[in-house]
Formats: structure tokens, sequence, C-alpha cells
């Protein structure tokens, strides 16, 4: 890792589509970050997204995956730079939620970011380009391909 190198987090969302076979070219650009954060040791995430990861590849794409493999992906992602929320830290989201004006569980996953000293923030759920917290917001999808 470079000196110059960000810290950058990954919401459920994209951990998703690297794992689900029916999400097309959302499939190929997630894998294609994630490859470059597990290269530059660069990602994080929180205890929120490994849930949420879980249950999703699971139980509500196309082609769920097998137990055994959705659990070996938890395992693997478990040694990222991971947030564990403490009841400030949720707090403080409800906090950001009013502020901002975003959903709670948004709030949640960038008030996560930010304690993680992250610079950006992946995922299709909030405004590519906005900055929340010293968090900028990145859409890994342009033009919202699918």
């Amino acid at each position: 890792m470079t000196a110059e190198a960000q810290r950058e987090f990954v919401d459920a969302n994209i951990l998703v589509y690297a794992f689900d076979s029916s999400a097309g070219q959302k499939q190929q650009l997630a894998q294609a970050l994630l490859e470059r954060l597990w290269e530059n040791s660069t990602g994080c995430l929180s205890v929120q997204v490994l849930q949420e990861f879980f249950v999703t590849v699971t139980k509500k794409v196309a082609k769920p995956l097998p137990l055994e493999d959705a659990t070996s992906r938890v395992r693997e992602f478990a040694t990222w730079r991971v947030f564990a929320p403490t009841a400030d830290d949720v707090l403080a989201a409800i906090g950001l939620h009013a502020q901002a004006r975003i959903g709670f569980w948004d709030a949640m996953i960038v008030l996560a970011a930010a304690e993680s000293g992250c610079d950006v923030l992946w995922t299709e759920d909030l405004s590519d380009g906005q900055l929340l917290r010293g968090v900028r917001i990145r859409n890994p999808f342009p033009n919202g391909e699918s």
C-alpha cells in the first residue's frame, strides 16, 4: 500500500452484485472494484454490511449462494477493516439521518465509512458525488448500468 492510498468503504449492494450471476455488467464492475481493493488493501466495511450481504446472497438474489459459499465470502471480507458500531454510533447516525435527510440505514453506512477513516463510500443508494461527514459518495455503475 502506498503512502497516498486511501481507504474505501464498500456498501452491501456492491458486494452482492459481485456475487450475483444475474447482475450482468454490474457484476463485472463490482468484481473489478473489489479486486482493486483487495490488491491495494484499502477496503473497509461494517458488521451491518456483512449481515446485509449474507442475507441477500443467500435469500434474495436470482441464484442464491449455498450457505457454505456465503459463509466463506463473509469470512474473507471479515479480514478487511470492519467497523462495529456502538450505541453512541447509533445516536450519531440518527443525527446524520435527520440532518442530511437520508435513510437511517444509509446514515449508519456513512457513519461507518467516516469512522473507518474512509475517503470514499461505494454505493448506489446515495447521490454520486455527495459529500457526507467528509466521505465522498461514489456509484461504481456509471449511468445506472445494469
